[in-house]
């Protein structure tokens, strides 16, 4: 069994040991199985043969196919689209022939497909960008090298917005293809704070491969590459960084440095009004978000503090959809593993109505809504429709 494979069956086995409050001891102890094996498996360091993961399961209270089986997104216009995307990509030094607007209605576009991503608005990014980065390819080749820099910077942009859909989508090759693209033309960009946005969307590669503890040193290299925080968009980039770092230390379980990094970010945000800077939203409001995040990543005594967080503020409005739909999405989890299912459903469902594109396509949504259908916890024709709605299993 491949590490990657070990590592999801060892994600789902911690998932519902937590959910059901034990420790790795207890569920050692009701299984049968060495407390060692059972901080591997989670780990993802060893895989569990047949026997043992019954065994688990059995202790667990769920059926084992729940352990082996990762559920798959919906499928939707999206996924569609996603060939026509890699295939823009896999030829962004050899675009084809046709037509390039003026440089103005180029930022034009870039912009709009910028605010879709921001709202969660994923089928518009799927149908328009595929045309966008092959038109912005072309602009970038037959640009002088000495005027290049204007494009390169809308290139990094739009691969961005690109970037969005395939990572959502589970798109997980597309995604880093698209990284890596945007970290080839960010040099020639020549803006420093671009550069450190690209580092933040970078962190995306490290999530997917569960290597957050290189994600951490990544960010802080990152961080110290950065320029001085002397303007606002700066001490907006500075922030964000650090905002992220503290997400990524908080699933790599060092609190230590998580809680560093929330300290930096708050100051940072302080200093800032709530705006998007470089592409990624900053300010009080969503530090207030990642907080409820990095508490629920490292789990088990700080979920409390995830719920202290929220207590009864909700994000503003004016926050970025898909973050607000974020904030639900960790807001639900944290709830459902305190033992408070109807109201993990009830966050589950303002997050839809936030953006529905992101909630379904959120792999916790899948998980949590699968976990609430079988607790039978709140309406059960509202929770098998929206169990239905997410194609959770």
């Amino acid at each position: 069994m491949p590490a990657l494979v070990y590592g999801r069956v060892g994600r789902r086995i911690a998932y519902y040991r937590r959910l059901r409050r034990i420790t790795q001891q207890q569920l050692a102890d009701a299984a049968c199985v060495a407390l060692g094996t059972i901080r591997k498996i989670e780990r993802g360091e060893r895989g569990a043969s047949d026997a043992t993961l019954e065994a688990i399961a059995a202790a667990l209270g769920v059926d084992p196919t729940q352990l082996r089986t990762d559920r798959g997104p919906a499928h939707t216009p999206v996924h569609d689209a996603l060939p026509v995307l890699s295939a823009v990509i896999a030829a962004y030094d050899v675009p084809d022939e046709g037509p390039v607007r003026p440089l103005n209605e180029l930022c034009t576009a870039v912009r709009e497909a910028a605010h879709w991503r921001l709202s969660a608005q994923y089928t518009r990014i799927a149908h328009k960008l595929p045309g966008l980065l092959t038109e912005l390819a072309r602009a970038y080749h037959a640009t002088l090298p000495a005027e290049r820099a204007e494009v390169a910077g809308l290139l990094v942009r739009a691969y961005r917005s690109a970037d969005a859909v395939a990572y959502k989508f589970g798109a997980r090759d597309l995604s880093a293809r698209l990284i890596e693209l945007m970290r080839w033309a960010v040099p020639e960009a020549g803006e420093p704070l671009l550069t450190a946005s690209v580092a933040y969307v970078r962190t995306e590669t490290f999530f997917a491969a569960h290597a957050h503890t290189a994600g951490l040193r990544a960010l802080e290299q990152a961080l110290d590459a950065a320029p001085a925080p002397t303007t606002v968009p700066g001490i907006a980039a500075r922030g964000a960084l650090h905002m992220r770092a503290a997400v990524i230390a908080g699933r790599a379980r060092d609190a230590s440095a998580a809680v560093t990094h929330l300290d930096e970010a708050r100051a940072f945000a302080d200093q800032v009004p709530e705006d998007v800077y470089h592409g990624t939203a900053f300010g009080p409001d969503s530090l207030r978000v990642h907080e409820v995040s990095v508490a629920v990543s490292l789990g088990d005594g700080h979920l409390g503090r995830a719920l202290d967080a929220a207590g009864a503020w909700k994000p503003p409005t004016e926050l970025p959809a898909e973050r607000r739909s974020g904030f639900y999405i960790e807001l639900a989890r944290a709830q459902l593993w305190s033992g408070m299912a109807d109201d993990a459903f009830e966050s589950l469902k303002v997050a839809r109505r936030i953006a529905p594109q992101h909630t379904r396509e959120h792999p916790w949504v899948r998980e949590d809504a699968a976990t609430l259908r079988r607790l039978k916890r709140a309406d059960s024709g509202s929770l098998t429709n929206f169990a239905e709605w997410c194609a959770a299993t």
